[in-house]
């Protein structure tokens, strides 16, 4: 049976794990990174015309407050798993984008030109989505809702949680896991673990961060989502 480990934060480790199980893939959870909310004053948004959300986790760490101010604004979300927990939260008007925050970027511009855009997002992020709706004439308000910490394991911790045998496949979702990973791979007590490892990524940014471990064992998801990650498992390498 094929081992995966699991980088992502939960929730979403444990999501993925039972996906893995139904398709008879033997998953091992190591979050690499985890979410925790940051504080945010209380403020109005009176020339806001729409939100956008490029992460689930930007809507899940919200103060309902926060929610409460801009539920009634079109939401923007990135993609599917994005736009569910919008409306989890509570808006009223929410849009699925096409899965990647760029090509949401361009989605949303012409319509937005000239408006101010409310963007609820993480402290740790790309900063081209912004960019380019900047550079399109919309006035962007990012609100940081949550911060992305990186978690620390020793290498008896590491080598427990892998049952001391080698893993055959890794996902990565995020390039700060992806970082975290190389120095994992690189310590000399666990580099024997991942020798013949295949690191799954989930976008080209992802892969990047690998630089240094090996460009023939990174592959790239075809999309940015987890359906699209997942089916690397099934393909030849």
């Amino acid at each position: 049976m094929l081992r995966v480990l699991v980088t992502r934060p939960e929730p979403g480790a444990s999501r993925t794990a039972r996906r893995l199980e139904a398709q008879g893939f033997q998953p091992i959870l190591l979050p690499l990174t985890k979410t925790a909310a940051l504080p945010i004053e209380a403020s109005d948004f009176p020339a806001a015309a729409a939100v956008a959300v490029t992460s689930a986790n930007a809507v899940r760490h919200a103060p309902r407050e926060l929610v409460a101010a801009l539920a009634a604004l079109p939401c923007h979300a990135v993609g599917k798993r994005t736009a569910e927990a919008c409306r989890a939260a509570g808006f009223t008007s929410v849009f699925e984008g096409p899965g990647d925050a760029e090509a949401l970027a361009d989605a949303i511009a012409g319509e937005l030109a000239g408006k101010e855009m409310v963007y609820l997002c993480g402290r740790v992020r790309f900063p081209v989505f912004e960019e380019r709706l900047t550079a399109a004439g919309v006035r962007v308000r990012p609100v940081e809702t949550y911060d992305t910490v990186e978690l620390d394991y020793g290498d008896d911790d590491v080598i427990a949680r892998l049952s001391g045998t080698a893993v055959e496949a890794v996902l990565l979702y995020s390039a700060k896991a992806a970082a975290a990973m190389i120095g994992l791979a690189s310590r000399p007590a666990l580099r024997h673990l991942f020798e013949r490892t295949e690191f799954l990524t989930l976008s080209a940014r992802v892969a990047k961060a690998l630089d240094g471990i090996g460009g023939r064992n990174v592959r790239i998801a075809s999309q940015p989502d987890e359906d699209a990650l997942l089916a690397l498992l099934s393909l030849p390498g």
